[in-house]
């Protein structure tokens, strides 16, 4: 592993178990095997490493997610892969899911350029607004729409890590959830 992403990879293990105040540069270095100068040549400030990791995973998970959101046919199966894949994603990589979490309610996100948080959104924007367009969901600020369809991720996230339920009994509370998402965006015709 290159020396950035031993970087990143321990930052994003002791931002999740530490929190952004509670995690000094030097843990982060002496962790990744590099002294303080070289983790500063990679990244100027801690603010900016944290920066780099959140628009790291937030280009691993719109990646993930792109490939499995074009695997549908119809909107309402995209829409689906969407909301499974992003709670199996979030199952299946805990740290990165509550660093995203964790960095959405924090004052790092004033910290990503515009044109950063247009390029992460560029895609789901898109997505969203041509359902709304076709007239498949309400139409309601697809800001809106998005808030409404990730609050419903996060708690089922949150449902799924707290119970443990077998993987037949969690695919039907994924589906369950799902429906009752769609029937919330859905413009009754």
């Amino acid at each position: 592993m290159n020396k950035p992403a031993s970087i990143l990879s321990v930052a994003l293990k002791l931002f999740v178990q530490y929190g952004f105040h509670g995690t000094p540069t030097s843990k982060i270095a002496s962790e990744a095997g590099v002294s303080n100068g070289t983790l500063f040549h990679y990244f100027k400030t801690k603010d900016e490493l944290v920066v780099a990791l959140y628009n790291q995973t937030k280009e691993e998970l719109n990646t993930y997610l792109f490939e499995k959101i074009n695997q549908g046919e119809v909107f309402k199966d995209k829409f689906r892969n969407m909301f499974v894949y992003s709670l199996k994603w979030a199952v299946a990589r805990p740290e990165e899911f509550f660093f995203l979490q964790q960095f959405h309610f924090s004052p790092h996100l004033a910290l990503v350029p515009a044109e950063d948080i247009a390029k992460h959104s560029r895609q789901h924007t898109q997505f969203l607004e041509g359902a709304v367009q076709a007239g498949i969901f309400k139409n309601l600020p697809t800001e809106l729409i998005a808030t409404l369809a990730w609050s419903q991720i996060n708690g089922m996230y949150e449902f799924l890590v707290k119970c443990d339920l077998c993987a037949d009994k969690q695919e039907q509370i994924i589906n369950e959830a799902f429906d009752l998402t769609w029937s919330m965006l859905i413009n009754p015709q």
